[in-house]
């Protein structure tokens, strides 16, 4: 077995292929490997209790379902998945966006709404489960990283929203958000000096543990600052207290069935959908961020598999929507998680925590938990990564202020679909618009390297009888038509070359309609009394011309492997008259003015 490095860690190497089946990781568990785990579980348990007390609250559901979502589904998600280190639970875009698609249905922390809530999980569960049983992984990579990104800086703003609240002691009429800042804007002179205070130490009493040392679980600390404050609060002002959770309902999950009627099961397949693409999203993302660093290959269908296992039974365990959560996967490898039963050991761990210590928990003021989540929205805003988004690509920064804005004005399932949608706009925009270089030679470049003549400044001679171009892109349905017209507008120009050679090792593809450009082009240059020639096509190329006929048409003498040999060919069907008045002198071939060096036949 492969021995840590120094710093506890495995060393960055492929530790399986990601397509072995459940359990690979089985004979490497000994003492060490389950000390290593078991220390990784209980950081990971401190971590999320108070993450899924504040995500339960964002998601509109009792505070101990953000705790019960830790414990089944992060015990499934890892045992099923292929990552050794990603640990699920509750997150706070999945909370956000639940709430988003529930909301409009039932009044947030109603028994209905819990129904709701657990019925669609189940739901996502099993379109999960069926996107990797059917092997429809690669569907994840249709969402961009700017759409998400997008999605994700939205969501940062409505949970930011939605914490003030909180942290004012506002009690706000509206769940919108645009109800929720008109709400806030109206209500700072009434806010609660408290509540206030108790938001303060939470975010300072974190940040201030983050400063001294980011391995610190800041979060539990800075919880328990704000505890603390609203405990002296209450004690010196009884009649003015600071609002609390109250006590748990129960520590553990217990098994039930969601009671929903059937017939709102279409609508709730259809709110499923748009968050099964959302969790989905974040969990490959996630688990590609950390075997980024664990060195771990990852198998995008099982890992959703272990998603859709897990929300499916976790939903039947009182557990709300989970998926992958970086807040606590990047933690828990960095604590040296050396298997999956890390997450197994912070389920249990977890459980422990909450039968212990249920009486404090019942005791932190909902302020305080809204300030946890002003600094989870900082977090997620990112805000170095919008500067370099617009410093070094202005479309992908439109696509994701697209989506962000999208995210925080309408329907968040609606949102991430945008964004997608935007992408593969942009996408096929800059792939239908190919570049199109014409080329040629620099006389003293004694290899005689192909060099682009634009920006040379017209220093560099062209043939006035073959036109030298270089394709870079496919030429498929939608690149046709600006090929097509890029390629008539040569053809168009005074004292046009009438032969043309295409270096196409860049052209990927070509479809039916690329295919047709190209026999178009063909007729046309014969037509004038040149020809067209093709240097490197790619196999796959070569197999679509050969499929549809173009090939026979064009004749596999026009065809070059090497770029001396094409010219050397070519030069030969130029015209030796023009030739032999031509001061360009472009190729090796043309020797010395007034010399034509063409076969005459």
């Amino acid at each position: 077995m492969a021995e840590q490095d120094s710093g506890g860690h495995m060393p960055r190497r492929r530790v399986g292929t990601g397509r072995k089946v459940f359990g690979d990781w089985i004979g490497e568990v000994d003492g060490r490997t389950l000390r290593a785990d078991a220390m990784a579980g209980l950081l990971g348990a401190l971590l999320v209790l108070p993450q899924g007390v504040a995500f339960a609250t964002l998601a509109g559901l009792p505070p101990e379902y953000g705790l019960y979502t830790a414990i089944v589904p992060c015990v499934l998600a890892a045992l099923f998945g292929s990552s050794r280190h990603v640990m699920s639970g509750p997150t706070n875009a999945n909370s956000l966006a639940l709430f988003a698609v529930l909301s409009p249905l039932a009044i947030a922390g109603s028994p209905g709404y819990i129904e709701l809530a657990l019925a669609v999980t189940v739901l996502v569960g099993l379109l999960q489960l069926a996107v990797g049983v059917l092997r429809l992984g690669a569907l994840a990579n249709f969402i961009s990283p700017s759409a998400l990104f997008g999605f994700t800086s939205g969501a940062a703003l409505l949970i930011a929203l939605h914490a003030l609240a909180d942290a004012l002691g506002l009690d706000i009429d509206g769940h919108g958000s645009a109800d929720t800042l008109l709400g806030i804007m109206g209500g700072l002179a009434r806010a609660h000096v408290g509540a206030v205070l108790v938001a303060v130490a939470t975010v300072g009493g974190a940040l201030a543990v983050r400063r001294w040392d980011r391995r610190k679980p800041y979060m539990l600390l800075g919880l328990v600052a704000g505890t603390a404050i609203a405990a002296l609060w209450n004690a010196w002002r009884p009649h003015d207290a600071v609002a609390v959770l109250g006590p748990l309902a129960q520590p553990w999950p217990a098994f039930r069935v969601p009671d929903v009627q059937w017939r709102v099961l279409p609508d709730l397949i259809g709110l499923a959908v748009p968050l099964t693409i959302v969790a989905l999203a974040q969990s490959i993302s996630i688990a590609k961020a950390v075997a980024a660093r664990s060195g771990q290959a990852i198998d995008a269908n099982r890992e959703f598999i272990g998603q859709g296992v897990s929300n499916a039974v976790g939903g039947f365990f009182s557990s709300y929507l989970s998926c992958g959560s970086l807040n606590r996967s990047m933690p828990n490898f960095e604590a040296g998680a050396r298997t999956p039963l890390a997450a197994v050991f912070s389920s249990a761990l977890l459980v422990v925590l909450v039968l212990l210590t249920a009486p404090l928990l019942a005791r932190i003021p909902h302020a305080a938990i809204a300030g946890l989540l002003l600094l989870v929205a900082w977090t997620l805003l990112d805000v170095p990564r919008w500067r370099r988004l617009v410093k070094v690509d202005r479309t992908e920064a439109l696509i994701a202020g697209a989506t962000m804005a999208a995210t925080v004005c309408i329907r968040m399932e609606v949102a991430i679909l945008l964004g997608t949608l935007l992408s593969l706009s942009g996408y096929l925009y800059r792939t239908s618009r190919p570049a199109m270089r014409t080329m040629g030679f620099d006389a003293n470049d004694p290899a005689r390297h192909f060099v682009p003549l634009e920006g040379q400044g017209g220093t560099l001679p062209e043939c006035p009888q073959l036109k030298l171009l270089r394709m870079e892109g496919s030429v498929y349905f939608g690149a046709a038509v600006h090929v097509a017209d890029r390629l008539q507008a040569l053809r168009a120009a005074p004292d046009a070359p009438r032969h043309l050679l295409v270096m196409c090792k860049s052209m990927n593809f070509v479809d039916h309609a690329g295919v047709e450009v190209w026999e178009h082009e063909l007729r046309k240059r014969r037509q004038l009394g040149g020809d067209v020639y093709f240097h490197r096509p790619r196999p796959q190329v070569m197999q679509s011309w050969a499929r549809t006929g173009f090939l026979d048409e064009l004749g596999t003498d026009r065809v070059f492997p090497d770029k001396h040999v094409a010219i050397h060919e070519i030069y030969q069907r130029l015209d030796p008259d023009i030739c032999a008045r031509c001061t360009a002198r472009c190729f090796t071939e043309c020797g010395p003015p007034g010399h034509a060096g063409q076969r005459r036949g």
